[in-house]
């Protein structure tokens, strides 16, 4: 008949910390029948000596009043540097705001000497359960943050390629107009790198500058309703037809606002033929009624607009457009982006001007994370 092999179960481990030998050596004398093993020490220095070079304990046991660190300070160094461990302190002064206050400051429990064996026996039996439920607490919310931080990773990866997706998809109608309006042929990316640009320079944070970004693009798609025989008409609009034409920035609202992720960007779509003092369509807004994402894209959309050819012109250098731009400040333009905008050197739109032509078919999301060399400023 075999015998039943048995396995040894490893001793709890307790640091017993008086500054008095017989008081130690009586404890440690009490727990070791217990089966528990004991490393006693005479100060609070020493124990975190010790718990620096093996925290591998289960239980404190400290007394209060000791020379130099006493154990309330020395609770409040494990409760900080080995927040599993548990701390039950003891003394010989029973008063009761040190209780209070040992319990305040994180001790599970707490002795008032001198106590019999039974009495250190459950009162270390209960503070080793609590340690063993707090390490386990905490291995538990050390797997769950590994868990959401993966979990975020793969989410924030996810997001970031369906918002590529997006900008692709709003590229791909920001080309079938400029297809459809060879006049007007690369505006749409030439005004929303321009309107990048400036963003940037006026301090403007990311996710605005995203949803800029995706109105300035867009501002034109509205003229996706718009009849080929006024969109595409050589000759002056009669005043029908100016009418017809004005109707494209409502029409683009009404496209773009039932895109959830574009709700923020039809705003601009909307009001991106407003002028600073009023006299713009479709509403008339003025001033700060305009988004500012709006007022930005007006100057971006007229530095365009002046230096590109037209078939009835050839466009104008950069320094006639900021002149031009610099006169209309205060009446088409909002002073404050206009200031922004002349601080800016000449080369930083003939640069990406250049740089849009040789990259024809870079997508929204690169021209977003392009960096562009411009001085940068906090708009007030």
């Amino acid at each position: 008949m075999s015998r039943a092999k048995v396995i040894a179960m490893p001793r709890k481990r307790i640091l017993i910390v008086d500054d008095e030998d017989s008081v130690r050596n009586v404890i440690a004398s009490l727990l070791e029948r217990s089966y528990y093993e004991t490393i006693a020490v005479a100060s609070a220095e020493a124990a975190m000596s010790r718990l620096q070079q093996d925290p591998d304990y289960d239980l404190v046991l400290a007394d209060i009043v000791m020379p130099g660190t006493d154990g309330l300070k020395l609770l409040d160094q494990i409760s900080s540097d080995y927040p599993t461990i548990p701390v039950v302190l003891f003394s010989g002064i029973n008063d009761a705001q040190v209780t209070a206050s040992a319990f305040r400051r994180g001790a599970v429990d707490y002795l008032l000497k001198p106590f019999d064996h039974a009495e250190l026996e459950s009162v270390a039996a209960r503070a080793i359960e609590h340690g063993r439920l707090r390490k386990q607490n905490a291995v538990y919310l050390e797997n769950l943050r590994s868990i959401v931080s993966s979990r975020t990773g793969r989410l924030r990866s996810t997001m970031q390629d369906l918002e590529r997706s997006y900008d692709i998809t709003l590229e791909a109608m920001g080309d079938a107009l400029d297809l459809r309006d060879e006049e007007t042929e690369g505006h749409s990316r030439r005004v929303t790198a321009y309107t990048i640009a400036l963003a940037r320079a006026m301090d403007i944070e990311p996710d605005e500058l995203r949803t800029i970004a995706r109105g300035a693009f867009l501002h034109d798609i509205g003229k996706i309703a718009t009849p080929d025989r006024i969109l595409l008409k050589p000759g002056r609009l009669n005043n029908e037809e100016t009418a017809v034409m004005h109707e494209h920035c409502e029409r683009g609202y009404e496209i773009v606002r039932k895109i959830p992720f574009l709700r923020d960007a039809a705003e601009i779509v909307y009001t991106h033929q407003e002028r600073f003092d009023g006299k713009g369509y479709p509403r008339g807004l003025s001033g700060e009624e305009i988004p500012l994402g709006a007022r930005i894209f007006a100057v971006a959309d007229a530095l365009d607009a002046i230096t590109s050819d037209r078939p009835y012109r050839k466009g104008a250098s950069f320094e006639t457009a900021c002149e031009e731009i610099a006169r209309y400040s205060g009446q088409q333009f909002d002073p404050q982006v206009v200031e922004v905008f002349l601080t800016m050197p000449i080369e930083a739109w003939t640069d990406l001007r250049e740089e849009i032509a040789r990259l024809p078919n870079t997508a929204l999301s690169s021209t977003l994370c392009r960096p562009t060399v411009v001085p940068r400023r906090r708009y007030a």
